[in-house]
């Protein structure tokens, strides 16, 4: 998977991705790996970790405001600039990833 730069525009901070989750207007994608994932997710994500995206990115509505995450947002940016180049225009990266959703206060659940 190629790595391409994302700029600001493609990024939604925790606030942000909160305001769209309440209103139902948002698919999330979790891109980190199975142990990570155990540990607590966003709820109503989808997980698909970075290694399988290119076996699986078509699970996803291209359609559909996309947001991505990870631990810390470094690979959700990568799958962010590679579902782009795809034909997702609507995908943004969760800018700090989960640390940052957590740093807000904001609830995670755990995977079962």
């Amino acid at each position: 998977m190629a790595v391409t730069n994302q700029t600001n525009q493609n990024q939604i901070d925790a606030e942000q991705l909160e305001q769209l989750r309440q209103a139902g207007e948002v698919t999330l994608l979790d891109v980190r790996t199975d142990p990570e994932v155990a540990r607590g997710l966003i709820a109503g994500a989808k997980h698909i970790p970075l290694n399988q995206l290119p076996g699986r990115y078509e699970e996803l509505d291209r359609q559909a405001v996309l947001v991505v995450y990870c631990q810390s947002g470094a690979r959700s940016a990568q799958a962010c600039a590679w579902l782009a180049e795809r034909g997702f225009a609507r995908v943004q990266n969760l800018h700090g990833g989960l640390l940052a959703w957590v740093r807000a206060g904001l609830p995670l659940i755990t995977s079962e």
